[in-house]
């Protein structure tokens, strides 16, 4: 009996650690709709999921090509591919691309003396060598380093008498020329990008959600350091979120536009102060249905885009910046910048990403537009509901008349016959 005991004893102790430890289920890789459709029990035990951003707070999007078996094409724009190479790397290949070139052609200049017999006339004075004061490699790549870069020291010069230099001076001159245009071109254009103006353009760290002008609006706000300006300046929002089809077909990460005054002509922007950039909530909004309380449960992410020409330089510049569901507060406004001074406008960059509470209400923009409609409805119906009580009321005296005549009729004709009697 001890053995079945103990037995016991440890089935209860498994159950209570089975019991007391978390639970949890790996669920197989599915598409978020199918996820949920999980039983209940499942989806309470499993920890809530990080939202992903798809573009960072700095611009830069999230997004790693993996499995690209087409790696020809990347060559095929030798150019493009050189220019979006980091810095350590493009001026590596910068110095090597000069170091081969001087190399190659040193070697061939080495070569022309060694087959000619220049090595073995060192110091011949009745010798003509191809290249005069050549005596080995070193030498040789030193004249191929002063042929390219056209340094011309004087001391190595190729004679007349070779007419195989006159025509690798010919070729290397103009590979020379070549190399240069090309690489030095990578580097004007790299210098020259202009992604680092975009670290100049602000966006601020929040989104808000308020009343402005009656109607529940989408802002956030927007700003250049700078004195030189942006030209032609435009914002674009795009709404990143997940959806089913009707015909249960699962898109990830669906792009939606969000209309910042597109229509309007409110999304050109003059980007001399912060403006804060507005995005009215109504019934073609992704907003319409989603109330203060449903806002933390939505995966959703806002995406705004600021485009416009550099000033100085007049190349296009690009920059990003995202809001997730956290970044996005409800009943909030954004505290004001510009003030006036003497003769001019002074913007205050500390209070640019600061907000104040407000009183907004937590309904959903549809749950607001169908309480407006709502409270206009007994205004719309009390002239149509009098004129029906009139109407009813005059009936009902018409008919209390033709009772009483009738009445009276028969009242007189009684006394008649009673008169004859």
């Amino acid at each position: 009996m001890a053995p079945t005991s103990e037995v016991l004893v440890l089935e209860e102790d498994s159950m209570e650690q089975d019991v007391e430890s978390p639970v949890t289920i790996q669920q197989p890789k599915l598409p978020k709709q199918a996820r949920e459709d999980l039983p209940k029990h499942i989806s309470k035990v499993c920890t809530k999921r990080k939202i992903q951003r798809y573009v960072r707070k700095d611009g830069k999007c999230n997004v790693h090509h993996g499995n690209v078996r087409e790696t020809y094409r990347y060559l095929s724009d030798i150019f493009t591919t050189l220019v979006d190479l980091k810095w350590r790397f493009n001026l590596l290949i910068f110095v090597m691309v000069y170091t081969v070139t001087w190399l190659f052609f040193g070697m061939i200049w080495w070569l022309i003396a060694y087959i000619r017999g220049d090595m073995e006339h060192i110091g011949d004075s009745t010798w003509t060598p191809c290249v005069s004061n050549l005596n080995g490699f070193v030498s040789a790549f030193l004249f191929s380093i002063e042929t390219e870069t056209t340094i011309g020291y004087g001391y190595r010069v190729i004679t007349d008498k070779c007419p195989e230099g006159i025509i690798l001076l010919l070729v290397q001159s103009v590979l020379g020329s070549i190399v240069n245009a090309f690489m030095v071109g990578c580097m004007f254009v790299k210098i020259s990008q202009p992604k680092k103006r975009a670290e100049t353009l602000v966006f601020s760290t929040n989104a808000v959600i308020s009343m402005r002008d009656g109607k529940l609006c989408l802002m956030f706000r927007v700003g250049d350091l700078r004195n030189s300006h942006i030209v032609e300046a435009s914002i674009r929002a795009k709404l990143i979120k997940s959806k089913q089809t009707k015909e249960g077909e699962f898109i990830p990460l669906n792009q939606t536009d969000i209309n910042v005054g597109y229509y309007t002509g409110d999304d050109r922007l003059f980007l001399v102060s912060p403006l804060i950039i507005s995005h009215e909530i109504n019934q073609q909004s992704p907003f319409w249905e989603i109330s203060k309380d449903q806002l933390p449960k939505e995966e959703l992410e806002i995406v705004v885009i600021l485009e416009g020409m550099v000033e100085a330089t007049g190349m296009t510049c690009q920059a990003r910046s995202s809001y997730v569901t956290s970044e996005i507060l409800w009943g909030h406004r954004f505290t004001p910048v510009l003030t006036l001074e003497d003769g001019f406008y002074e913007v205050d960059y500390n209070s640019f990403h600061e907000t104040y509470e407000t009183n907004t209400p937590s309904y959903s923009a549809k749950d607001l537009a169908e309480m407006a409609s709502r409270a206009e409805l007994p205004l719309t119906w009390s002239v149509s509901s009098k004129l029906n009580q009139h109407a009813d009321l005059e009936t009902e005296e018409r008919g209390k008349n033709h009772e009483d005549q009738t009445e009276r009729n028969g009242d007189v004709a009684n006394l008649e016959n009673e008169s004859k009697v």
